[in-house]
C-alpha cells in the first residue's frame, strides 16, 4: 500500500512538464512616442512632472488602439526625426507639419490638425503681411527646426533671420523690439500675443497652410496604416472634438469668435 504514490509520479511529471510548454502571455511592447514637451497646450508637463496635453493624450489613446502601453520619450524638436530614423522612438506626435522635405527622410500619417504660420509683430510694426518684412534691416526670429525657419531661410531673401532654439526665446525678441516679427504657427502666435498685448500684435490670418501628422520610419507601412484608422476612427468617434474641449477651449471659442475656423 505504501507503494502506490510511485505510479502517480509520472502522471505527475507529465503533468508538470505539458505546465511548462504553455507559453505564457507575452506583455506587449510599449510604444515609444516622441515629442518635445515645450510645446503647451499640446506637449508639456503637469505640477508633477507627468507628461501632458493634447499630443500626449492622443498619444495614450493611439497606444491603447493597439493594445500596447505608451512610453512619452522627451526629445529636443531638431532631434526628434533623428531618434525615429535611429530607433530610438517608434513614432513622433509632436505638433510636427508633414513637408516635402521631411518626407524625404520619414514617413507621414494621414493629417489630423490643420493650422499655418502667421506673425507676432512688434506693436508698432507697420507690416501688414509677411512680404512687409523681407527688407534690409528688418529682424524675424524663428524655432530652429520649424516650418517657420524653412520659410524665413527659403524665402525671405533681406531680412535677418534670428534662429534660436525655444519659443520663448523668440517671443522676448520680439515683445522686447529687438526683433520685428515672429513666424510661428496660429494657435502659439494667437496665445503669445494674448500673453503681450502691450508690446505685441499679431497676424493671425497664416500665410501658409499647414498640416500635422504624425512621423514614422520610412518603410514601416504596417504601423502607418494602423496610425491611419486609427486618425479616421477616432474622428468619426470625435475624440478629436473632444480634445478640443478638454484642452482648448477657451481658444476655441475665441477663434469662432474671431472668424478662424478651429483646427482640430
Amino acid at each position: 500500500m505504501k507503494l502506490k504514490p510511485l505510479f502517480l509520479l509520472p502522471a505527475l511529471i507529465a503533468f508538470l512538464t505539458a505546465a511548462t510548454l504553455v507559453p505564457a502571455a507575452e506583455t506587449p511592447r510599449p510604444l515609444v512616442v516622441g515629442m518635445e514637451l515645450a510645446y503647451p497646450p499640446f506637449e508639456m508637463t503637469d505640477p508633477k512632472g507627468k507628461p501632458s496635453g493634447v499630443s500626449v493624450d492622443l498619444a495614450t489613446d493611439l497606444a491603447k488602439s493597439l493594445g500596447r502601453p505608451v512610453i512619452i520619450q522627451n526629445t529636443a524638436f531638431d532631434g526628434l526625426i533623428p531618434a525615429l530614423k535611429t530607433g530610438k522612438v517608434d513614432l513622433v506626435i509632436s505638433s510636427m507639419t508633414a513637408t516635402a522635405e521631411r518626407e524625404k527622410s520619414i514617413d507621414f500619417s494621414d493629417p489630423y490638425l490643420s493650422t499655418g504660420l502667421c506673425l507676432l509683430l512688434k506693436k508698432d510694426s507697420a507690416a501688414k503681411g509677411i512680404a512687409d518684412l523681407d527688407k534690409a534691416g528688418v529682424k524675424v526670429a524663428v524655432k530652429k527646426g520649424t516650418t517657420g525657419h524653412l520659410y524665413a531661410s527659403s524665402r525671405l531673401k533681406n531680412a535677418e533671420i534670428l534662429v534660436l532654439d525655444k519659443e520663448s526665446a523668440a517671443v522676448l525678441e520680439v515683445t522686447q523690439g529687438k526683433a520685428d516679427a515672429f513666424i510661428y504657427d496660429q494657435m502659439s502666435t494667437y496665445q503669445n500675443w494674448q500673453r503681450n498685448k502691450a508690446t505685441t500684435r499679431a497676424l493671425l490670418e497664416p500665410f501658409q497652410k499647414e498640416y500635422w501628422a504624425v512621423g514614422l520610419r520610412k518603410g514601416n507601412d504596417e504601423l502607418r496604416n494602423k496610425v491611419n484608422l486609427f486618425i479616421k476612427e477616432y474622428r468619426e468617434k470625435g475624440g478629436f472634438e473632444q480634445l478640443g474641449d478638454r484642452h482648448l477651449k477657451e481658444m476655441k471659442g475665441e477663434f469662432k469668435r474671431l472668424g478662424y475656423s478651429f483646427f482640430l
